[in-house]
């Protein structure tokens, strides 16, 4: 059996915990929108049309907030065009897609299915097709109470109240040949400068984010982020990062160790940022919104991206997702909480259907995916601060990102209640491991409230229809809290968490 060793210290911390990192992201691509969160017709249908059996998933999922309306949607999308009565609304083709658009689901239904998920929205503004103007009417519509155009114009749609909307995206993937209207560093920046300035005068309680590049991998990769920050640097609060983890070689090993690469990218995009702030000699620092992230490898061919015909919501990307996917989407958010300092913002894409946690049939039931249950875990647990962790345990080799840590761990700890989390994933895939955690200062008073791990010696088995709760978490019955030490057994491949509380 292997052997861990943690030490974490009460009076040592990271930083606060920002919740917005437990978000998700809704695009009308595939079937995320239509036959997703929306379908009129299905059985559990609101009188809005929400499927009330995915709004009650959402809930428990935990998502805090949620980015719409896309994704590369965004940049041919008129805002316009979902608004008002629905008889009204045009009929659109999706050149992102190649599907058709109905827009009979909009900001306001956006709007409404927020406050019935009981979350925080993230709007996105196109800058692709359109810019400044289109981004300062939208706001307009959204946020100012009343006595003008656009904000008279949500009052006429039935909308007395601002929608209040604080956290607003710049465009989406700009650097990315794929974009509608995609743009140069240079063109962007710019672009991002005055719009930023615009919407700002329009509401100056809003947050902005600016586009980062649409993966490492980029070419253009961190001369972009510069030259874009180096332009909209007084105007934006945050830079994006987006990451795919990706198991094309089918080797559990280097998949494992694709979670430290979203480390690595995190620190980079920090540190670019800094510079650009060093340049200025300024004291403010840019946040990372990671709005888009995830495991997605499988459903990614020509075949899966495009139907021919212009369809209605299509099935696209419907990713299904199995254990070893799981135990990456657990490492990705120990890495995200662990740079708590920076990473003030992320969105889990997509939130139903297109590689999302949430899996539904058209006129049928929903279910969790595997990935479902690390995210909850984090979402129900992850409050207040995250601990500097000093972590002692074995690696093991890989081709790409040569050794790799065995344990990846991060602690949570509520400052005003006193409780604590561990999030734990063991990466090993043929051996046990003994835990041991020096809790100093953080296990007074406190005793085990819950201890769970998710195992499945079968690393590829799904969550299906049929078979809807397959890789579930079961207990932990290992986990002793005896005289500040806490202790486990974590099973091979597995993802586990313990909660300490008072009482």
């Amino acid at each position: 059996m292997l052997t861990a060793k943690i030490i974490a210290d009460a009076d040592f911390v990271v930083a606060p915990l920002d919740r917005r990192i437990f978000g998700t992201f809704v695009e009308h691509m595939g079937r995320c929108v239509y036959g997703g969160i929306y379908e009129p017709g299905h059985p559990t249908a609101t009188p809005e049309g929400f499927r009330q059996d995915v709004l009650d998933l959402t809930r428990e999922l935990g998502v805090t907030i949620v980015r719409y309306p896309g994704g590369n949607f965004l940049s041919g999308y008129n805002w316009e065009d979902g608004v008002g009565p629905k008889e009204d609304r045009p009929v659109r083709l999706d050149l992102a897609w190649h599907s058709t658009e109905t827009n009979q689901f909009g900001t306001n239904e956006f709007i409404t299915w927020c406050r019935k998920a009981q979350l925080e929205p993230m709007f996105a503004v196109n800058v692709g097709t359109r810019g400044a103007d289109e981004a300062r009417h939208f706001l307009e519509y959204c946020n100012h109470p009343g006595g003008t155009y656009y904000s008279d114009l949500r009052r006429a749609h039935g909308y007395e109240q601002p929608h209040g909307v604080k956290f607003w995206c710049i465009g989406n993937e700009m650097d990315g040949p794929w974009q509608i209207c995609a743009k140069t560093s240079a063109e962007y920046g710019r672009i991002a400068q005055e719009t930023g300035k615009v919407m700002k005068w329009v509401d100056p309680t809003i947050e902005l984010t600016a586009c980062g590049s649409s993966q490492r991998a980029m070419p253009t990769y961190g001369k972009w982020e510069y030259e874009v920050l180096d332009q909209c640097f007084d105007q934006v609060d945050y830079i994006s990062l987006h990451h795919y983890c990706r198991n094309d070689a089918d080797d559990i090993h280097e998949f494992l160790a694709t979670i430290d690469d979203l480390d690595h990218f995190i620190r980079e995009v920090a540190a670019i940022a800094d510079a650009v702030a060093a340049k200025r000699r300024s004291k403010k620092r840019i946040m990372l919104s990671l709005d888009e992230w995830n495991v997605w490898y499988k459903a990614s061919g020509p075949d899966d991206l495009r139907k021919p015909g212009w369809p209605e919501a299509p099935p696209l990307i419907e990713e299904v997702y199995n254990h070893e996917d799981a135990l990456v989407v657990g490492g990705c958010l120990i890495v995200m909480m662990n740079n708590a300092d920076r990473v003030k913002a992320g969105c889990l894409a997509q939130l139903v259907n297109v590689i999302g946690p949430i899996m539904t049939e058209t006129g049928g039931p929903a279910w969790r995916q595997t990935i479902f249950h690390p995210f909850a875990d984090c979402a129900r647990h992850g409050r207040g601060e995250v601990l500097k962790l000093k972590v002692e345990t074995g690696a093991f080799p890989t081709k790409a990102h040569g050794e790799v840590p065995t344990l990846l761990a991060t602690i949570v700890r509520d400052p005003e209640t006193g409780a604590a989390t561990l999030f734990a994933l063991n990466r090993s895939v043929t051996e046990d491991m003994a835990l041991s955690v020096d809790l100093r200062g953080v296990a007074d008073d406190l005793a085990i409230a819950g201890a769970t791990q998710l195992h499945d010696p079968d690393l590829k088995r799904t969550n299906t229809k049929a078979a809807p709760d397959a890789v579930s978490p079961v207990a932990n019955p290992t986990a002793r809290l005896e005289g500040g030490r806490l202790t486990a057994t974590l099973k091979r491949q597995s993802w586990n968490v313990i909660s300490l509380a008072r009482g």
